[in-house]
C-alpha cells in the first residue's frame, strides 16, 4: 500500500474532517479507518476516482467524529498515567537511570533509560520508548507462550510457531498451519483479557471461522468471553505506551 503522492491530507467539504488518502492494489472497495497514528485514513482501490474518498468521509462523518472523540479520550487516559505503565492489570513505576539502555523490572518498578520523553510524551523515537517496547515484546513472548502452551494442553491441540508483533489493526491471528501471532500491546490490558485472546486463537486451531460452533467452543473454555471482548473493544485504543 502506497501513499497517493498527489493527496497527502485533505478536508472533506462540509464535514470538517481532515483525512489521508492511500491507494491499494488489493482494495476492492473504499475503506475508512480512524486510528491514533494516522488519524482518518481513506483506502481507495487503485482505479477509484479521487472524489470517492471525499464522499465516503462525508457519509461516515458522524461515526468518524465519534471515533476521533474516543481517541482524544484515550490520549487523556494515557497522559494521566504519568511515570507509570500498565502491565496485565498491575501498575509499574518507571525509574529513570542515567546510562541505562535496557529496561529491567525490579518488583513493581521498571528501571528505564533516563533520556527521552517517556510514555505518552510524544517522543516515539526516543531511547526510553524504544527500550520499553523491546522489554514489553520480550515479556509478551514469555507471558503468551506460557498461556498458549497451557491452553493447548487443556484443549488437546497444538500450534506450530509463535510470533510477537505490533500490528495496527489486529490483536492476534491463527493461520491454517497453526502459526500464532500476538500483539505485544495485549500486556497493557488486564490479564483476563489476554487470557481471552489466547483462548480465541486456540479455538481457531479447531474451528477457523466465527461460526456458532466456534463461539460455542469459546464459551466452553472462556465462559466470560463476551465481557472480555467488550473490554477490548471499549479500551483497545488505550493500549499504547
Amino acid at each position: 500500500m502506497t501513499l497517493d503522492a498527489g493527496s497527502l491530507r485533505r478536508d472533506a467539504a462540509g464535514s470538517g474532517v481532515r483525512y489521508v488518502v492511500r491507494r491499494s492494489d488489493r482494495a476492492r472497495q473504499v475503506r475508512v479507518r480512524v486510528d491514533a497514528v494516522r488519524g482518518v485514513e481513506v483506502v481507495l482501490p487503485r482505479r477509484a476516482a479521487a472524489r470517492a474518498a471525499d464522499e465516503a468521509v462525508r457519509e461516515l462523518g458522524p461515526w468518524i467524529r465519534r471515533r476521533l472523540a474516543e481517541l482524544d479520550a484515550a490520549r487523556s487516559i494515557v497522559a494521566a498515567r504519568g511515570d507509570t505503565v500498565p502491565y496485565l492489570g498491575t501498575t509499574l513505576s518507571l525509574v529513570p537511570q542515567p546510562g541505562r539502555t535496557r529496561v529491567h523490572r525490579r518488583g513493581d518498578e521498571l528501571l528505564v533509560p533516563a533520556s527521552g520523553a517517556g510514555p505518552g510524551g510524544g517522543g516515539h523515537g526516543d531511547e526510553r520508548s524504544i527500550a520499553l517496547e523491546r522489554w514489553y515484546r520480550r515479556a509478551a513472548r514469555a507471558e503468551i507462550t506460557s498461556r498458549l502452551d497451557r491452553a493447548c494442553d487443556q484443549a488437546g491441540l497444538s500450534y506450530t510457531r509463535l510470533t510477537i508483533r505490533g500490528q495496527r489493526t489486529r490483536w492476534a491471528s491463527c493461520s491454517r498451519s497453526g502459526a500464532m501471532s500476538f500483539n505485544w500491546r495485549l500486556l497493557l490490558a488486564p490479564a483476563e483479557v489476554l487470557d481471552y485472546v489466547v483462548w480465541h486463537e486456540v479455538c481457531h486451531l479447531q474451528v477457523m471461522d466465527h461460526s456458532p460452533r466456534f463461539w460455542a467452543l469459546i464459551a466452553r473454555w472462556a465462559p466470560d468471553y463476551r465481557e472480555r471482548a467488550a473490554w477490548l473493544r471499549r479500551h483497545g485504543q488505550t493500549l499504547v505506551l
